[in-house]
C-alpha cells in the first residue's frame, strides 16, 4: 500500500468519535523513502487547521533541531500516532489509539525507515509499550525488526529548558548514529 492510498484512507477514517471534531486529518508529511521517520502524540490546534505535522511551535523546535543535526525536514517523514487532534490538546485515549495506530503501521511498512524517532511518552507506549521516559531517552531499541529511538516531545522542550538540553543531546546521538551507519 502506499503513502497516498493510506493518506486517502485516513481522510475518510469514522473509527472513533474524533472524525467528528477534526478540522483536517493530518496523516503526515516528508519522503515517501525517508531513511528516519519522526512519530510525535496528536495533532494539535495549529496542525489541525493546516492538515500538516507539526507546524506549530513544538513543529519550529523540531525543525530547528534536525538542522542542527544535519536533516532536512522534507528528507525525513513526519507523522503522529494520532490523525485526528483530540478536544482541547488532550491526552489520547487508548480507545483512539487502537482505532488510529493501524494507519501508524501502515505508513511504517510503505516508508520502511531505518531509523523511527518516538517522541514523547504517548509515541513510546503506542508503538513499543510501556517506558519511563526517563530512562527511554536517547536510547536505540530494537522492537519488532524495526530500529526505534526515543526522545521528548518537543512541546515537553519548550515548556522546559531543561529537556531541550536533553533532547538536543538526544538529537546528537541520533546524528552520531546515522553517520556511523552511512546516513
Amino acid at each position: 500500500m502506499t503513502l497516498r492510498e493510506i493518506h486517502a484512507q485516513t481522510r475518510r477514517c469514522r473509527r472513533c468519535h474524533l472524525h467528528k471534531t477534526r478540522l483536517n486529518v493530518v496523516p503526515g508529511e516528508g519522503s515517501s523513502n525517508a531513511k528516519v521517520m519522526f512519530v510525535g502524540e496528536a495533532p494539535g490546534a495549529e496542525e489541525d487547521k493546516s492538515g500538516r505535522p507539526f507546524v506549530g511551535r513544538s513543529g519550529e523546535l523540531l525543525t530547528e533541531m534536525l538542522e542542527e543535526i544535519g536533516l532536512q525536514r522534507e528528507s525525513v517523514f513526519i507523522t503522529s500516532v494520532l490523525k485526528c487532534r483530540p478536544p482541547r490538546n488532550r491526552t489520547p485515549l487508548v480507545s483512539e489509539i487502537e482505532a488510529c495506530i493501524p494507519y501508524l503501521h501502515r505508513q511504517i511498512e510503505a516508508i520502511n525507515p531505518r531509523i523511527i524517532v518516538l517522541l514523547g511518552g504517548v509515541a513510546i507506549s503506542s508503538v513499543i509499550g510501556p517506558w519511563k521516559l526517563s530512562d527511554a531517552h536517547g536510547r536505540f531499541y530494537e522492537h519488532d525488526g524495526r530500529t526505534f529511538f526515543m526522545t521528548y516531545h518537543p512541546a515537553a522542550a519548550l515548556r522546559f529548558p531543561k529537556i531541550r538540553t536533553v533532547m538536543r543531546s538526544d538529537m546528537q546521538a541520533l546524528r552520531e548514529e546515522l553517520s556511523m551507519s552511512g546516513g
